[in-house]
């Protein structure tokens, strides 16, 4: 059986990718650049390369043609701070690089503006089975990375392809970025079925990225939490889409208010909007909310992909049998990474999960099997002796105060609430609080600003809101 990666006679005439600029490429034209792309990296021995990721066709058909000829791609987000891309490449010693072609330097080949370069002649040890390489926070320049292999992709694609339906004549729209699981997902389930997509870097609130869905006949869309946000101010539900039929969200939860909004509006222009969960240890996916259910289980999770399960778990040795239970959400399958890297000398280890994940996620599952999130792990703070649930506070305020953004960070007996302005006073918030989970006015700041901190993947970034508190107390 061949992987999507893998070159298959039947899609050669297909269209593999579209752009922006009305430009688009073959499946052949990918078939062809992966036999170029061998003649200069001969496969003598495995090697790595770091593509310097945009959404555009040259940085999708670098990674591809890595896939297809086993070298191990390391995908990194062109806007990573140049210091630490830096620090990152000292660490992993890439053995080539792929980015945009530089004018100043001559490229060893070039694959639809994007070029391949030197990098260093560093004999890695690589693990047979590794595939791919991706960061888990986008940015931040961590050295932490997560190990992919082929059967990981390979399972997630087909999951994914077979419960969202996708087929050869789907034409999806993509600015979420290819580094990130999600957006990379897109690409992958996609191609596994000979489908075209278009790469963009212009966002919802561009006209450009409007022009190209209603130009290009684009059947759906996919986003994060923020992205839905964006489109509800926009007016999308009014937008005249007819060829778009399918909305999918990732990467975080939405508001139980948005995610209602977006399943009315579904069934009521014959589109679907599935709510889906996933980390990248997982590959992409582990869980998605059956569209026909959708209203019946707002706030759910779903039902774990075909091919994996859920488990909630009390402790390592423990499930919970019963429902509405809350434990720590443990999935099982094919689409578990190997693990995790810190340094090169990682990148020869094999399978450490064993195709089992605990997440971080605390969770319970109804009596119909369907499961819900509660919190992370790690989310929790105890204030005067109660134990506060701070990804509850953000859904509360989220779904209560329907304007606005909010964030919470904070430590024991100290929360931490950020939000945006002008929509509401600090004062009724710090009412809202008090009424509505007793807390008392000392245990808590609360902090206007501009906007919330959000990486390229639309996740807000905690760490910052914990620096400005840091720096605050500081200047105190």
């Amino acid at each position: 059986m061949l992987n999507f990666f893998d070159e298959n006679i039947d899609y050669k005439n297909r269209v593999l990718f579209t752009s922006n600029e009305n430009k688009s490429i073959t499946y052949g034209d990918w078939y062809a650049y992966s036999k170029g792309l061998k003649n200069v990296i001969p496969a003598k021995r495995r090697v790595l390369a770091a593509i310097i990721c945009h959404n555009t066709v040259g940085s999708a058909l670098s990674y591809l043609c890595c896939l297809q000829n086993r070298i191990v791609p390391l995908l990194i987000d062109h806007d990573m701070d140049m210091e630490l891309r830096q620090r990152l490449l000292s660490i992993y010693k890439p053995n080539y690089i792929f980015k945009p072609v530089d004018d100043e330097v001559e490229p060893l080949y070039t694959l639809n503006g994007y070029g391949v370069y030197w990098g260093s002649d560093i004999n890695h040890n690589i693990h047979p089975d590794l595939a791919l390489l991706l960061t888990t926070s986008g940015s931040t320049g961590s050295p932490k990375l997560v190990r992919q292999s082929y059967t990981n992709i390979q399972a997630n694609a087909e999951s994914i392809a077979q419960y969202l339906k996708i087929t050869a004549q789907d034409h999806p729209i993509s600015s979420l970025p290819m580094h990130y699981t999600f957006g990379l997902s897109v690409i992958n389930s996609h191609v596994l079925c000979g489908a075209c997509e278009c790469l963009t870097e212009a966002t919802v609130f561009d006209k450009e990225f409007w022009d190209i869905c209603q130009n290009n006949e684009i059947t759906s869309i996919a986003g994060v939490p923020f992205t839905y946000e964006c489109l509800k101010r926009i007016g999308f539900m009014t937008m005249n889409l007819p060829k778009l039929t399918l909305m999918i969200q990732a990467g975080g939860h939405l508001s139980t208010r948005l995610q209602k909004e977006y399943l009315e509006f579904a069934h009521k222009t014959g589109k679907r909007f599935i709510v889906m969960y996933g980390q990248t240890e997982a590959t992409a996916r582990m869980s998605y909310l059956p569209f026909d259910m959708g209203l019946k289980k707002i706030g759910s999770i779903g039902i774990a992909i075909p091919g994996g399960t859920f488990h909630i778990m009390e402790d390592e040795k423990t499930e919970i049998t019963q429902p509405h239970v809350t434990g720590e959400l443990c999935y099982e399958g094919p689409n578990v990474t190997l693990g995790y890297a810190h340094c090169a000398d990682d990148l020869a280890l094999g399978d450490m999960r064993h195709g089992r994940l605990y997440t971080g996620d605390m969770a319970y599952f109804d009596e119909d099997g369907y499961y819900y999130i509660t919190g992370r792990k790690k989310r929790f703070i105890k204030v005067l002796g109660k134990r506060i649930n701070m990804d509850e506070i953000e859904e509360l305020l989220k779904s209560t105060l329907t304007t606005g953004d909010f964030a919470c960070t904070g430590k024991d007996n100290s929360l931490q609430l950020f939000m945006t302005g002008p929509f509401h006073t600090k004062e009724s918030v710090e009412s809202f609080l008090i009424k509505k989970l007793g807390l008392h006015p000392h245990c808590f700041s609360i902090h206007l600003i501009k906007q919330i901190p959000k990486n390229s993947s639309g996740k807000t970034q905690y760490a910052m809101l914990n620096a400005l508190c840091q720096n605050q107390e500081e200047h105190l």
